[in-house]
């Protein structure tokens, strides 16, 4: 199964943006799906976006789709997704995943997903 890795988060003010990056050292992306996801503190992990392998079908949570844009470049075994108009409430480790399932504004993991890397921390704050 592949391993993805993020990067890319930090600490930003509100109204800022930040462009998060999931890749792979192994296995090429270009064959999968990837959804973001996020957890913050306390909380349970709730999906954010997600990406069909050839970047035209998209979904996005309802609090976030007017401001993340996801997109991928295959070229470079990337899938970004582009934080704009932070808020934050949007502090969390941001977490990608292969093979997510997504409908509408919802977004989970495949069921029996495991493969969960080290997420990347954003920390909105003034």
């Amino acid at each position: 199964q592949v391993q993805l890795v993020e990067s890319g988060g930090g600490l930003v003010q509100p109204g800022g943006s930040l462009r998060l990056s999931c890749t792979t050292s192994g296995a090429s992306l270009n064959n999968y799906a990837i959804g973001w996801f996020r957890q913050a503190p306390g909380k349970e992990r709730d999906g954010v976006a997600c990406i069909a392998t050839n970047g035209w079908r998209k979904h996005y949570e309802g609090s976030v789709e007017d401001r993340f844009i996801i997109s991928r470049d295959n070229a470079v075994n990337t899938v970004y997704l582009q934080m704009n108009n932070v808020k934050p409430e949007d502090t969390a480790v941001y977490y990608c995943a292969a093979e997510p399932v997504c409908m509408g504004r919802r977004i989970d993991p495949r069921p029996g997903y495991r493969n969960w890397g080290q997420g990347t921390q954003v920390t909105v704050s003034s």
